[in-house]
């Protein structure tokens, strides 16, 4: 993109799926932008709005069981923006996000229902509620160690040709026995970390932006930041020193299409 250009984020759904303050994830995308003197425009799409496509990145957040049906629904009804989804734009889904991008969720009664279709996984519910911090190695090259909060119930299996965004240390995640946490596709990064997930990740959040602005970022040092990650690891009780990643997981070396 041009470097005179404006980088489009979408808010997806805020007064639907944003219990918890996952659309914070906007404000530190846009202000990570600002600080290093790149313009941004916020558009902030509610239920009764027609999405629009020509954004650059969109962001879908974490909310209550019962918003998963009508999010779903209404990602199915505007199939303009599922096409962009899948072939342009990059995405970044939290939680119910995740899910709702899915082939389906079952929920407490055993009933199935469709979600958008745009990534081969499917969500059923848990034994119990995960609650609590979690600690991640990524796979996105150079962003290291992810730290959020979880709650959620769901159990998300994905298909055969998809990988996790990162490999629990501490923590649930998707729960489906592989210790992964989230997704990562070409165009989709999809976590169960709340936090939000970008303040209190911020080489995850200059990966998204990479990707978009086509570039490598120049480094943008805040006070106080680096204090507050290892505040966060040491509460999460994360291990000085991780393991390898899976052979499988290393081969995701950029997000670069």
């Amino acid at each position: 993109m041009s470097g005179e250009s404006a980088v489009r984020i979408a808010a997806l759904l805020p007064d639907v799926l944003g219990a918890y303050t996952d659309a914070g994830n906007v404000t530190v995308l846009a202000e990570r932008l600002r600080r290093r003197g790149m313009p941004v425009e916020i558009r902030t799409v509610t239920a009764d709005c027609v999405p629009p496509t020509d954004c650059d990145l969109y962001v879908l957040g974490g909310g209550e069981d019962e918003a998963l049906a009508f999010a779903a629904d209404w990602l199915r009804r505007h199939r303009p923006l599922c096409a962009t989804l899948e072939e342009r734009a990059t995405t970044l889904v939290i939680c119910a996000g995740l899910q709702v991008l899915g082939r389906w969720m079952q929920d407490d009664a055993g009933h199935r229902h469709p979600g958008a279709g745009l990534l081969d996984l499917s969500t059923a519910p848990g034994r119990r509620r995960a609650v609590g911090e979690v600690v991640t190695r990524c796979a996105i090259h150079g962003v290291g160690t992810l730290t959020g909060f979880e709650n959620h119930r769901g159990v998300t299996t994905l298909g055969s040709g998809l990988l996790p965004l990162g490999n629990v240390v501490r923590g649930t995640g998707n729960g489906a026995g592989d210790h992964g946490d989230g997704v990562l596709t070409r165009s989709v990064i999809g976590t169960y970390l709340h936090g939000p997930v970008l303040a209190r990740n911020p080489a995850l959040a200059d990966a998204l932006l990479a990707k978009v602005v086509g570039e490598v970022l120049p480094p943008l040092e805040l006070q106080d930041q680096a204090a507050v990650r290892q505040e966060r690891l040491g509460r999460a009780g994360a291990p000085r020193r991780l393991g390898r990643l899976p052979a499988s997981v290393l081969q995701l070396r950029t997000l670069r299409s």
